[in-house]
């Protein structure tokens, strides 16, 4: 089995049929290196630049759906190639990165329509298609900042018990949820909205906490 076909057979446990043959391609044609790593509640993937004549390096978190976790890698191969032309020159998630993330995805979403002869399936389901056009227009930091399409593709996570704190009643008691820590043993109550985030209370500090609309909880009742 040579490079090519061996990062076929890895990509297929992560991202969607249609997608592998590109990223398998990206991944020789960039040379970075793709590390699957466990559950990070701060952020979903990473890119690191190249040093002391080492590779690129894009990790990503093992538990993304097949959707979640190619949008990310895109997002990740876009500060890569971004790198590449500017040299860490531009803001992070400037606007020379927005158009090479937009490029790069572009390649996708023209894989959401079957070809006329019916050969193959859409790459997205139609929602999450819509939820990327519209991502498109303005893309931001991380695709866990756009609260419309993170609420789309986590409709595809496996985990379909765990709560989201958006769907839990507002003074309900709650512990976060983590892939590492499973539950949190630290309590807070559900306040009131702010845009993407609601207002928490520690209950044990009384501190203020804004929490992400779509953080996994776990309601307490005792």
């Amino acid at each position: 089995m040579n490079q090519l076909e061996r990062n076929r057979s890895i990509l297929a446990k992560y991202i969607p049929e249609p997608a592998i043959d590109i990223i398998a391609e990206w991944i020789y044609k960039f040379n970075f290196k793709l590390k699957v790593k466990k559950s990070r509640s701060s952020k979903e993937g990473d890119y690191m630049s190249p040093h002391d004549g080492r590779n690129h390096v894009i990790t990503i978190n093992h538990d993304l759906n097949k959707y979640a976790f190619l949008i990310t890698l895109i997002h990740e191969i876009a500060h890569l190639t971004t790198w590449e032309k500017y040299k860490g020159r531009v803001n992070p998630h400037g606007s020379e990165w927005k158009s090479e993330y937009s490029r790069l995805l572009n390649h996708f979403l023209k894989l959401h329509f079957p070809p006329p002869e019916g050969e193959r399936e859409p790459l997205f389901p139609k929602e999450i298609f819509l939820a990327l056009q519209k991502h498109m227009q303005s893309p931001s930091a991380a695709s866990g900042s756009d609260i419309n399409l993170s609420r789309v593709l986590k409709k595809y996570d496996t985990d379909t018990e765990t709560l989201l704190l958006e769907r839990i009643s507002m003074g309900s008691s709650f512990r976060i949820v983590s892939a590492i820590k499973k539950h949190s043993t630290e309590v807070f109550i559900k306040g009131e909205k702010r845009r993407t985030r609601f207002k928490c209370i520690h209950a044990r500090t009384k501190r203020e906490y804004l929490i992400h609309a779509l953080c996994k909880v776990a309601v307490v009742t005792e």
